[in-house]
């Protein structure tokens, strides 16, 4: 599964791929995890499974929910609390419900 994490400027989100990382990999799961800025969206998407979005881009999560849509990507709005927290297990488990979801 390919995983796609964007944020403003694309420094947070590096830090919430990492964790994503290193949660998949404590829980056996094979994930390529990157990060990126909104403005590499829509090219971004190409071969992307699931799209999440930083929760400060929230009033213009439709707009990413459709880009994602339209490249065959699930996508998930993470919640408020995601850079502070201390592992990627919340950003993991959205990205997994949004693929499944």
């Amino acid at each position: 599964m390919r995983i796609l994490v964007v944020c403003g400027a694309g420094a947070s989100s590096t830090f919430v791929a990492l964790r994503i990382r290193q949660t998949a990999a404590a829980r056996g799961l094979d994930l390529d995890v990157s990060a990126g800025s909104e403005s590499d969206l829509p090219d971004a998407l190409d071969g992307v499974d699931v799209l999440l979005v930083g929760p400060h881009l929230a009033p213009r999560f439709d707009e990413f929910t459709a880009q994602a849509e339209r490249a065959g990507a699930g996508c998930s709005l993470l919640p408020a609390t995601i850079f502070a927290a201390r592992d990627g297990n919340e950003a993991l488990d959205a990205a997994l419900h949004a693929l499944t979801g």
